[in-house]
């Protein structure tokens, strides 16, 4: 009913039905889905958020604060969605939000009737009494409300992707200034990206009458799109956001692939996000137009004069019949010329200035005038003009255009932390301190007019490309009329009503007053106790007249009332675009060793083990529990061989003059004393002076090292040997190489380990006690010809040895250990061998133990520095009475025992005063025929023989336990050094 019969660049021959809250419409090609609401005769579209006033279409772009609408259903229901930047698509359904009923009547309206009790900070000042209804009364009102849209609960059936994207010239905008930028950097050779996030390249030239080199400036912008293509170097991302602005000319970006489709084509994304390093970048994102306060300025019907325009111009749509204008830029005035060619009806002009640029339209002008307050429930009846004399008329009307002048977009420009300078001749902020690289063209910068954004866009196209590196052509730039771009930011305090500020938060004047009386006139203390600036469009229709407000109230200038920190995202970005592909087991895959397929194949079951699937155990035929698989896995290490897989273990190597020095500063032991062909053990701590790792280290030629982490701890340690080699000793000749993935790891444990190994061994290679002890390491050629490395350490308390072979060779190495005899065993067979033996691992390393917890003192040499040395010597890490290791083993051996119980005395009350320590690690031993366990007890060994309660209520359990020494099975060592 609204739309017009002619013109914009909508196709009529494409009719798009559509739904809104239920009803039946049809839009056109090429509109978004607040143009098709409004050629339909749609003005209420939702309700705000705290007050649930009714409110219609106010912008015609990203900044919409009003217009929130839930769009498609099911899994792929997605709410607060803009629906001034939605494409529209057949059959696209949309619904409105934050209403109960229907839209036009809403229960929840009646916020407005309490308003004085929803005031600014109502949040800090009620629901506090009485205590008890907190959480049966106001807690479950208050959650109920809280919120705009519904999420869907079902998995998004949709997928996102990450990109990375390099160039040497990135344009943000495709206005005229960035398509001015774009081609002065592409005719250099340049690699230049334009980003655009509409799908229409054009920015203002889509909606206004513009005259470029005397034809209309659609001729131009078709002229220099169709030169585009001519550029090999040149990439176009239409739909494309550029989001967030990071350090050294990194950029986030936003592209929109599918969303104006019913649903993604098979494989394809929803939305990809761009990860874009530049060498320069251009931002010309244009300016967006603010809005004017006064009383009902929030009425379905208050538009935007920027936004009229564009719905009359790009979308052939009358927004209106009957029009008034309010202005305070000469520019608003091109709204009530461009509005009248459309037919509609133009009731008056107020010019809250005094002195009013021409009067280019027949309507009565009132200069220095104000609105006093609007009429209208679901849309605008009629509007109340103050003239300058202080005379009230009213006036009919169901459109009212609000131009307050426009503010460059400049966001991107303070994302590293810079704050923008107000500028008094153009009344709004503008770029002070950009990033580097960063160049500023247009009405980005303050420079508003058509002629200055064009000669602006080239000459910084053109200078982001010799900044790159290439050499630009200078060309005559197209002519442009010379316009007047005056406007001025009027500042009235309403009285009479609710003017709002926020829209979406309905913030009000009044709260900005409240706000200020009650001290809190810091911008970014004004930000959080009214939440002005707080919604989804983040401020920007909002801000600029908050803070004029405020300095108005103040007595200081808008400059010295200063904006609040400038935050990405620019725009709303789903959750699921920055996750990407990474979700599900995406998010976390497992890792394989490289021998995993073999287990796969001989029926092993597998565990989560931080990252990794290790093999838990392998059942046999006739085994009816995996107690049992693990109990005779462990077994056969202790009293034949088997085999493990220990591939998951960190393995990192250091070389260099000073690898030594730099690994003892790293371990609390020395490590430069070590000798080639010789490991040893060493203790890795945090600053904080707790225990960070633990693993071996081995010296294969004095300037090279090899050392393993723990599986859970690889990747930490990794990171923090780089952070000291590369931050804190940058002087130190050493280089560290993760090779974790390079090799397999397999443990040959047990009395008959030896002849395995032998037998493994091409001849002349000499394995005997005497030759090859314990901690020995050497390289090993195997007799199937393959390279690797032997190292006789042992985590079982057996003779042992660990064989290294590249990733490559791992199974059929393997397979030629198990040939030898060698029984395989998991990670539960592990764990029970490694506690029978006393040997601290995940659960004793959490984070919060010391050495001397772990009753690895000796470890920490008194001849030197190293990592963790001063905080580890903290009188509370010291306290006699703080828990250290020891072994536990129920007094009824019949008695299972559980990690995670606490240690308590006999008859001591269960709770947290009464504590003594914790289990750490328990398992069932196959080799003593019961349940062991290791622990952390007040007081350690000194209480050895005595008896406390290991308390689990979260199981259930509480069993009387022996309090012994944690090593259970050969104390002194002699199986692993025979």
């Amino acid at each position: 009913m609204s739309r017009l019969p002619a013109g914009g660049l909508i196709d009529r021959a494409s009719p798009l039905p559509f739904t809104f809250d239920g009803v039946r419409l049809e839009g056109c090609a090429g509109d978004t889905l607040a143009s098709a609401l409004l050629a339909n005769g749609v003005r209420l579209v939702g309700r705000s958020f705290k007050y649930h006033r009714p409110r219609g279409i106010l912008t015609a772009g990203s900044d919409e604060p009003n217009a929130l609408v839930e769009l498609r259903g099911g899994a792929r229901r997605e709410p607060n969605t803009r629906a001034t930047t939605v494409e529209l698509f057949a059959g696209l359904t949309a619904a409105s939000q934050n209403r109960f009923p229907s839209l036009r009547y809403d229960l929840a309206a009646i916020n407005g009737l309490l308003s004085p009790v929803f005031s600014a900070g109502f949040y800090y000042k009620t629901f506090m009494w009485p205590a008890k209804a907190w959480e049966r009364l106001y807690e479950p009102i208050i959650r109920r409300a809280a919120g705009l849209g519904r999420a869907s609960f079902a998995p998004d059936p949709d997928i996102y992707e990450h990109a990375h994207l390099h160039c040497d010239v990135l344009v943000i905008g495709g206005g005229p200034a960035g398509i001015a930028a774009t081609l002065a950097a592409a005719r250099s050779g340049a690699r230049v990206v334009l980003c655009e996030e509409d799908a229409w390249l054009g920015g203002r030239l889509l909606s206004d009458q513009e005259t470029i080199d005397g034809k209309p400036a659609a001729a131009w912008l078709a002229d220099a799109q169709e030169a585009m293509p001519g550029f090999p170097e040149l990439r176009v991302l239409r739909r494309t956001t550029v989001t967030t602005a990071y350090d050294h000319g990194s950029y986030l970006a936003l592209e929109r692939i599918a969303d104006h489709k019913p649903q993604p084509a098979p494989g394809e994304p929803r939305q990809r996000v761009w990860h874009i390093a530049t060498r320069a970048a251009v931002l010309a994102a244009g300016a967006l137009e603010r809005p004017m306060v006064f009383p009902g300025n929030d009425r379905p019907g208050v538009m935007l004069a920027s936004a009229v325009r564009s719905y009359i111009n790009r979308f052939a749509v009358r927004p209106g019949r009957r029009m008034v204008l309010l202005t305070a830029s000469d520019d608003g005035w091109r709204t009530a010329a461009d509005a009248a060619r459309a037919g509609i009806a133009i009731a008056a002009v107020v010019d809250a200035r005094d002195q009013p640029a021409s009067r280019i339209v027949d309507a009565p002008v009132f200069a220095g005038g104000q609105v006093a307050g609007t009429e209208g429930g679901s849309s605008l009846q009629c509007v109340f003009i103050t003239d300058a004399t202080g005379q009230r008329h009213r006036i009919d009307a169901d459109l009212l255009a609000v131009a307050g002048g426009w503010n460059p977009t400049l966001h991107l420009a303070c994302h590293l932390g810079a704050r923008p300078a107000w500028n008094a001749g153009l009344a709004a902020f503008v770029p002070d301190v950009t990033p580097p690289g960063m160049l500023v063209a247009g009405a980005a910068a303050g420079r508003l007019g058509l002629a200055d954004a064009l000669a602006d866009g080239a000459r910084l196209g053109a200078e982001a490309a010799r900044a790159a590196g290439f050499e630009p052509r200078d060309l005559p730039g197209p002519y442009v009329e010379p316009e007047t771009v005056r406007q001025s930011l009027v500042v009235d305090i309403p009285h009479g009503g609710k003017a709002f500020v926020d829209f979406q938060n309905d913030v009000t004047a009044g709260d900005v007053a409240l706000a200020a009386r009650e001290g809190y006139r810091s911008v970014e203390h004004l930000k959080r106790y009214t939440t002005l600036g707080m919604a989804t469009d983040q401020g920007k229709t909002a801000n600029v007249n908050g803070l004029a407000i405020m300095a108005a109230l103040t007595g200081a200038s808008i400059g010295e009332t200063g904006t609040t920190v400038y935050r990405p995202p620019f725009v709303p970005v789903a959750i699921g675009a920055l996750a990407g592909p990474h979700r599900g087991r995406d998010f976390r895959p497992f890792r394989l060793t490289p021998a995993h397929r073999w287990a796969e194949s001989v029926g092993a079951v597998f565990s989560e083990v931080g990252p990794w699937l290790r093999a838990q155990h392998y059942p046999q035929a006739g085994e009816t529990s995996w107690l049992q698989s693990a109990c005779r896995e462990a077994l056969a290490v202790r009293h034949a061989v088997g085999v493990c897989d220990v591939s998951t273990l960190g393995k990192i190597e250091v070389f260099g003059p000073d690898a030594g020095v730099l690994l003892d500063r790293l371990y609390t032991n020395t490590m430069s004393t070590l000798a080639v062909g010789r490991a040893r053990y060493g203790l890795m701590l945090r600053e904080d002076g707790l225990v960070m790792d633990d693993g071996t280290v081995v010296r294969l030629a004095p300037e090279h090292f090899v050392l393993t982490t723990t599986t859970a701890n690889a990747a930490g340690v990794l990171r923090h040997m780089e952070f000291c080699r590369q931050v804190l000793w940058p002087e130190l000749d050493a280089e560290v190489l993760d090779v974790s993935d390079q090799w397999a790891q397999f443990a040959i444990a047990g009395p008959l380990s030896r002849d395995v190994v032998q037998a493994l061994a091409a001849p002349g290679q000499d394995f005997s006690n005497a030759a090859f002890p314990h901690l020995a390491a050497a390289p090993l050629r195997l007799t199937g010809g393959q390279d690797g490395r032997l190292f006789r350490v042992s985590f079982s308390g057996e003779l042992a040895y660990e064989l290294a072979v590249p990733a490559t060779d791992a199974e059929p190495v393997l397979r030629r250990v198990l040939d030898t005899g060698a029984v395989p065993y998991g990670t539960e067979a592990l764990a029970m061998l490694r506690v029978e033996k006393g040997h601290v691992a995940g659960g004793e390393l959490n984070g919060q133990t010391t050495a001397r917890d772990l009753g690895l003192e000796r470890m920490l040499s008194r001849r030197k520095d190293f990592i963790g040395r001063v905080l580890a010597q903290r009188p509370a890490l010291l306290a006699p009475d703080r828990p250290s290791l020891v072994g536990v083993r129920p007094v009824d051996r019949k008695m299972r025992l559980a990690s995670g119980g606490h240690f308590l005395a006999i008859g001591a009350p269960a709770d947290a005063a009464h504590d003594l320590g914790w289990v750490s690690s328990a398992v069932f031993s196959p080799t003593l025929g019961h349940s062991i366990g290791l622990g952390f007890l007040a007081g350690g060994l000194s209480r050895a023989g005595q008896s406390v309660r290991a308390y689990d209520p979260v199981r259930g359990a509480d069993v009387e336990v022996e309090i012994v020494h944690p090593c259970f099975v050969d104390p002194q060592g002699a199986r692993l050094r025979v």
